[in-house]
């Protein structure tokens, strides 16, 4: 597991700001439950588990700037 600074990556952040945006806005008009807190825990979780460690021993190069 990863512990420490998380390697930046500008075409990730930037199609997460914009291309995902309009795609979950009609899933969660559509899906009932989807992004609902603890749903990925539901539907897989031992990636939910891994993802909650991964989060909380990482940090990301803007963490730094707050």
């Amino acid at each position: 597991m990863k512990i420490g600074m998380r390697t930046p990556s500008l075409k990730k952040s930037l199609r997460a700001r914009t291309t995902g945006a309009a795609k979950r806005a009609v899933k969660r008009a559509l899906i009932p439950g989807y992004g609902k807190k603890g749903m990925g825990l539901l539907r897989d979780p031992e990636r939910a588990v891994k993802n909650k460690i991964y989060r909380k021993t990482t940090f990301s190069l803007w963490d730094l700037f707050k």
